[in-house]
């Protein structure tokens, strides 16, 4: 049976292609506003954390309607390392709309969902956007696309798949690349013809895959999920299957049933087929669990969630200022906050250290444990964490490394420099295309050999690179790559940055800190350009005398201070420096923070006696 009433799609692309403001535009003409509501631009993005950065992190649900058929959406993340999100609900729908930027085409991120969508045999709508940019080359485009379905092995069905031609901002779209359109009502129309109507046997026992899990403050935990096979009711009692262990059934009951109306969870006494639904009131349910009904427990296969690829340590904060400034900093904190997150996002792995105060968290990439480090101190969480390390696998008794397919788009005339930095970190060129004054470029790279190089480029560009990676594969490994060719300049003592201290403190690189700040020894306050670490007295005074010449310390003029981000602090870190979170500070440091005792142990490695 055919639920003709429903359409369930997922709107997938790379990052910046415009997914999220296709959403807006589609929940506006599809009637889910006032005419004369004001709404805010990419309203799906709800986290503080996505409208800052402008990018989405989490999968959400919306729905809208065209005519009498509700179609539900679901905004996904563009960005590769939260990968995970894409590929756990996509087996809530029966169709994509993939999303491509009419100047830059199909990027990393486009293969890798293409990819899943392709091997779940989903019906593909392809939406190319911004067509009314200055420099938009719409034919190109279309044939970039087709030959990434054959690069996919597509078949004959899917390489016939439709295209529409749209610009989301100005809300128009039509199927014909030389004809401007009005509205959306061609890309509607598209959906509901071409996305198939959600089948299952609404007379069989109810079957539910839980795709995805949000909090309600009110109801607690919502299992959210398509219905594949029989109905949900309130009251209904059912049976949660575990995917990791089939054996272990869970009976429950459902307390609430909500559906997606526009952007509201609206309640309801029962739904069937083909719905996507919030259920409430199952006790421990997951992601990947499956809601059965409670007489025949049939648990539904979970989508494999690809590996994460790169690990850093998550400590209790043990520095002189621990303490001051969260809320949360013992090790039981830390462990249930990591743990309860790794439940929530299933390409994070955590595992406890070596000792009762350290904690493995593995990851897609710098970025996807960035944000997970940066809604933890947003949360009063205070910690430490080690410098990003790789993930190596023993491949036929080969030791083997991630490596990432990197595309770089940068100016003509900043090539060679780009060249140069990719051979030190042993980039393979795979392909170089011009697109007027700038170059495309495609290499093969050490995943390792990523960490710091997008302040480089940006530095080496002048602003204007662009890059983009994602994972391809583990090769053998390919030797020693040096992570940084600068050093850390390093507090000499506990105490509070002065003028005169910085402004001798400067002449030896470029600083972290102004006047008044807190700093401890071992606490890295710079950046020293010729290599080595060098300890500075950032706390001296100037000595007082009675002989004074007028105005001499007028002369005293500081550079302002770098400013650094979490991801600049994370890509500074060398190994024997980790960073100390706290929900008002970022202070990077040594390991050893005792002059003498931290001279010693590089003495000792030096000498190979560790």
């Amino acid at each position: 049976m055919k639920n003709e009433k429903i359409r369930n799609i997922a709107i997938i692309a790379h990052v910046d292609h415009g997914k999220t403001s296709l959403v807006n535009e589609l929940l506006k003409q599809g009637s889910v506003f006032r005419d004369n509501q004001v709404v805010e631009d990419r309203v799906m993005d709800s986290n503080a954390l996505e409208r800052e950065r402008g990018i989405t992190i989490l999968s959400k649900n919306c729905s809208c309607m065209f005519e009498d058929t509700k179609i539900n959406i679901i905004d996904t993340p563009g960005h590769a390392d939260f990968g995970g999100e894409v590929e756990r609900v996509l087996k809530m729908v029966d169709g994509v709309l993939l999303v491509v930027d009419a100047y830059e085409g199909p990027m990393p991120q486009t293969r890798f969902v293409l990819e899943r969508a392709l091997a779940l045999e989903l019906k593909v709508i392809v939406v190319v956007n911004k067509i009314d940019r200055p420099d938009a080359r719409v034919g190109e485009v279309i044939d970039e696309v087709l030959e990434l379905f054959l690069d996919l092995d597509a078949n004959e069905e899917q390489l016939n798949s439709p295209f529409i031609f749209a610009s989301a901002r100005a809300g128009i779209a039509s199927e014909d690349k030389d004809t401007k359109g009005t509205d959306m009502v061609p890309l509607f129309k598209k959906i509901v013809e071409y996305i198939p109507a959600p089948e299952g046997e609404e007379d069989k026992p109810c079957q539910m895959l839980v795709s995805s899990a949000e909090h309600n403050e009110y109801v607690g935990k919502l299992a959210v999920g398509k219905i594949s096979r029989g109905s949900l009711a309130v009251g209904q009692s059912v049976t949660l299957c575990n995917f990791h262990d089939a054996s272990k059934v869970v009976r429950s009951k459902v307390v609430s049933l909500f559906v997606f109306e526009g952007l509201k969870k609206v309640p309801v006494e029962r739904a069937s087929i083909g719905e996507i639904v919030c259920v409430a009131g199952l006790e421990g349910v997951q992601i990947g669990d499956t809601i059965c009904d409670s007489i025949s427990p049939e648990p539904v296969e979970f989508v494999k969630i690809a590996e994460p690829s790169v690990e850093m340590t998550f400590m209790v904060n043990d520095s002189p200022f621990a303490g001051k400034e969260g809320k949360f900093v013992t090790s039981r904190h830390i462990r249930d906050r990591l743990y309860k997150e790794a439940v929530k996002d299933l390409s994070l792995k955590v595992e406890d250290g070596d000792t009762a105060e350290k904690f493995k968290v593995s990851g897609r990439g710098e970025m996807h444990l960035s944000i997970l480090i940066e809604n933890m101190r947003r949360d009063g969480y205070e910690f430490q964490v080690s410098m990003p390390k790789v993930l190596l696998k023993e491949i036929d008794g080969v030791k083997c490394e991630p490596i990432d397919r990197l595309i770089l788009d940068v100016p003509e005339d900043c090539t060679g420099v780009v060249m140069q930095k990719m051979g030190v970190r042993k980039g393979e060129l795979v392909q170089m295309t011009p697109h007027g004054s700038r170059m495309k470029m495609e290499f093969l790279i050490p995943s390792r050999g990523l960490f710091g190089f997008k302040s480089e480029l940006l530095t080496d560009t002048k602003g204007e690179g662009v890059i983009n990676s994602l994972f391809y594969g583990y090769e053998p490994w390919k030797g020693e790559i040096k992570r940084r060719d600068y050093g850390s300049l390093i507090a000499h003592e506990n105490g509070e940055a002065i003028v005169y201290g910085l402004f001798n403190a400067q002449e030896r690189g470029d600083l972290f800190i102004g006047a008044g700040v807190p700093v401890y020894a071992g606490m890295v306050v710079g950046s020293n350009p010729k290599g080595d670490d060098i300890v500075v007295n950032v706390c001296k005074k100037k000595h007082l005398s009675n002989c004074r010449a007028s105005g001499s310390d007028d002369a005293l003029r500081l550079t302002p201070p770098r400013k650094m981000s979490l991801e600049d602090d994370i890509e500074f870190l060398a190994d024997d420096e980790i960073l100390e979170v706290t929900p008002k500070s970022l202070r990077i440091r040594k390991i050893i923070l005792d002059h003498n005792m931290r001279n010693r142990e590089r003495g000792k490695i030096l000498r190979g006696e560790i």
